[in-house]
């Protein structure tokens, strides 16, 4: 961050930085910050909240190399002359399952129900259940029936692990304590490089998210705030994140020299991967009652509170 404060002249007084959404919320309610890095699960809650401001693109000097698709996500239709933008993509990733080559044969149905399978602790994980159990619609826009078929899918498996930190995935197939496993591109490709023989089970979808930067709803002076915008929109600042984190740049430009590798394993910047990705949004998304009494965010948290105690 001291490149930051050096190349504009912004100073950060605070920077916290937490594990996961909940931890995110928490800290919000606690105070207010001038820009918050939110998943799709918090965007819509602050937004829904009105804790976050509409951002203004045009003073985003690298928001048109951000892929088109990751721009519209955070785009709200609006009554008046525009729509409203409330975020700037970062990063973004998705998950798949991989296997271990020489135990099992990689199915996705096997794969959610078994007791040696490690999903990641997160309501949104019943969307990957969705896909498996349903016909390929929309995964995070569930009526109750399906989220319903979802979950007996889950529930099949009693003493399945729920991973918060990846470090357990790569421990669980160093172990052998794992046949499968729900992560992302990144930690794959680590397994593979230190001789582990797993696999990428191959499905139509798999589900992803983009993490984006908005802007607090309370910001008297967004001066800096935007320099921080721009500077985090840039390819220097993307490629060193995607390389330190794993994720995939939402600048393509970024795609050079330490993140290559991780722009390959994610197949960045090609429409094909990324066609077919579900984006996640905070369930019910753009669902109304017309579609099928869509299931809440709430609902998912619920069932899966109760799948994971």
């Amino acid at each position: 961050m001291g490149s930051f404060e050096k190349e504009t002249g912004c100073r950060i007084a605070k920077l916290d930085t937490v594990q996961t959404a909940e931890e995110m919320a928490g800290k919000l309610k606690e105070r207010p910050y001038d820009l918050v890095s939110a998943g799709p699960v918090l965007a819509g809650d602050l937004i829904a909240a009105k804790q976050v401001q509409p951002i203004d693109p045009a003073k985003v000097s690298g928001w048109e190399d951000i892929d088109e698709r990751f721009r519209d996500m955070l785009t709200v239709p609006d009554s008046g002359t525009s729509d409203k933008v409330y975020g700037v993509p970062y990063l973004w990733g998705y998950h798949e399952f991989i296997y271990d080559s020489t135990k099992v044969r990689g199915d996705l149905k096997e794969a959610l129900s078994s007791e040696r399978t490690a999903l990641k602790d997160s309501p949104l994980t019943i969307a990957d259940a969705a896909l498996a159990a349903g016909d390929g619609e929309k995964p995070f826009e569930l009526s109750k029936d399906r989220l319903d078929q979802a979950m007996a899918l889950l529930e099949a498996a009693k003493e399945r692990t729920y991973w918060t930190s990846p470090i357990d995935l790569v421990k669980g197939f160093a172990t052998g304590s794992l046949d499968y496993a729900q992560a992302t591109p990144y930690y794959r490709l680590l397994l593979q490089k230190a001789g582990k023989p797993v696999k990428t089970l191959h499905t139509r979808e798999t589900t992803g998210w983009v993490d984006s930067w908005m802007l607090g709803a309370g910001v008297p002076d967004t001066t800096c705030a935007y320099r921080w915008l721009n500077w985090v929109t840039a390819p220097n600042a993307q490629r060193d994140a995607a390389a330190w984190v794993g994720l995939a740049p939402a600048n393509d430009k970024a795609c050079k020299g330490r993140a290559k590798a991780i722009c390959d394993v994610y197949e960045a910047g090609k429409p094909k991967r990324i066609d077919r990705v579900a984006f996640a949004v905070r369930p019910p998304g753009g669902c109304r009652a017309q579609d099928g009494e869509c299931t809440d965010y709430a609902a998912w948290s619920d069932r899966w509170q109760l799948l994971v105690k």
